[in-house]
């Protein structure tokens, strides 16, 4: 079974994932489906966990507390939100050849580096045995393919990265890592009908101006943005 894996080299929990993707059954095959994050967050109006000051910082500190706990090496570099594109493109430029994908990771999220500068690149490059890595990465044909891998993804409904596409199922995140493997496991379905009760559970109360109404006619509550 072909898995869809979408990633950004931007995301630390992408690399974490990409860790862990290598203990996935032989029977899922994965597709690396690099994608630039931000146009996921345009999508959905969202704002990615670095752009909300406290929510910045816990979760910086819960990456390295949840690489702790899988004993995967990490080392933040020295800064972020960076860049992705670069890093994106080559790997397309790559085929997204596994190893690649991961060589890239682990040059970010393991040894702490970004390619800011020309001898960073040089050497990633050099890695990669690319040595017209930056005349690859400026071809229409490599930005074509992240465009359609972005525009691909936001059809299906990817939200965030890491996520993992398993059928028509979405497992976002490196936590759901063992659900997606379960759900595979069990052909592709949910056993448990609480599955599917909760995924068509009506709306009791959304954060909009005007009532509305409801499922079956009735009202729902709306409630104005603010806590206090």
């Amino acid at each position: 079974m072909i898995v869809d894996w979408y990633f950004d080299f931007v995301s630390p929990f992408a690399y974490l994932q990409s860790e862990r993707l290598a203990s996935l059954p032989p029977r899922l095959s994965v597709r690396y489906r690099p994608v630039l994050f931000a146009g996921l967050l345009n999508a959905h109006g969202h704002k990615g966990p670095a752009e909300i000051e406290r929510k910045r910082v816990f979760t910086y500190r819960f990456v390295v507390w949840q690489a702790r706990q899988l004993g995967i090496p990490l080392k933040f570099p020295h800064e972020h939100p960076f860049n992705p594109l670069p890093l994106l493109r080559l790997a397309i430029a790559c085929d997204c050849a596994p190893e690649a994908v991961h060589r890239i990771f682990r040059f970010v999220w393991r040894d702490g580096r970004l390619p800011d500068l020309p001898i960073e690149w040089a050497e990633l490059a050099h890695d990669l045995r690319m040595p017209d890595a930056a005349a690859r990465i400026a071809s229409p044909e490599v930005k074509d393919e992240l465009r359609r891998n972005t525009e691909e993804a936001i059809a299906r409904g990817v939200f965030g990265v890491p996520t993992l596409r398993v059928g028509d199922e979405l497992f976002w995140g490196v936590d759901a890592t063992a659900m997606a493997v379960d759900y595979a496991t069990a052909g592709c379905r949910y056993d448990d009908p609480e599955y599917e009760r909760v995924a068509s559970l009506p709306v009791g109360a959304s954060r909009e101006a005007r009532p509305a109404k409801g499922h079956g006619g009735k009202r729902r509550t709306r409630i104005v943005g603010t806590a206090g």
